[in-house]
């Protein structure tokens, strides 16, 4: 008589699987959190005025910064950004052409002296008591030189794009290295994109 034996299955580990599920679980929770977070920084306004001089760009973005950043700042860190602006002629017969690509830089840091942060914009330093207000300040772009006279078309249509990111470069050097390869270290709008007829330059008063 043969006797057949068909080896039981082993019964799955169930606190192991519990564990597993909880780091996965974890793991989705943080990249959402880190998306969530990462979605709340964003060019919210922006347009191109006319001025004596030439053109120059008005925006607004909103800027929120992960924990990461919040304690690099706590600790007198410098945060350097820059803001990246592309000017475009479309053209039906050929690529656009590319008016500018000026870029302008943006520097936050906390004053461990002072207990205020300070913001300085182009030429512009101001402090702020608070890093919500510091963030504002840095994300107000006001009468932003990009363009001189005559270089687009009054009533001619172009496209333009602007966004803020964090230049990792500027981080110290353990940090920057570090950077490349951590997700916490980032920090880029996506880009805002908009169209518009240039309007007429007037000349300036004598």
């Amino acid at each position: 008589m043969t006797v057949f034996i068909t080896p039981c299955c082993a019964r799955p580990d169930t606190a192991l699987l519990r564990r597993l599920f909880a780091l996965v679980l974890a793991g989705w929770l943080a990249l959402a959190g880190s998306a969530l977070a990462s979605d709340k920084s964003a060019v919210r306004q922006a347009a191109i005025q006319a001025t004596p001089q030439g053109y120059v760009l008005d925006a607004l973005i909103d800027i929120a910064l992960n924990p990461t950043l919040e304690d690099a700042l706590a600790k007198g860190i410098h945060l350097h950004f820059q803001l990246q602006l592309e000017m475009s002629r479309p053209r039906s017969w050929w690529f656009d052409e590319g008016i500018a690509e000026p870029v302008r830089k943006l520097r936050i840091y906390y004053h461990l002296l002072l207990r205020r942060y300070v913001v300085e914009t182009g030429y512009t330093t101001r402090t702020a008591a608070t890093l919500d207000e510091a963030l504002t300040l840095l994300g107000q772009v006001e009468s932003w030189h990009v363009l001189d006279r005559g270089v687009l078309r009054p009533g001619q249509r172009y496209d333009a794009r602007l966004r803020l990111r964090l230049d990792t470069a500027q981080l110290p050097k353990p940090l920057s290295i570090g950077a490349v390869t951590s997700d916490k270290w980032e920090l880029v709008t996506p880009w805002y994109d908009w169209s518009f007829e240039a309007p007429l330059v007037k000349s300036p008063m004598p």
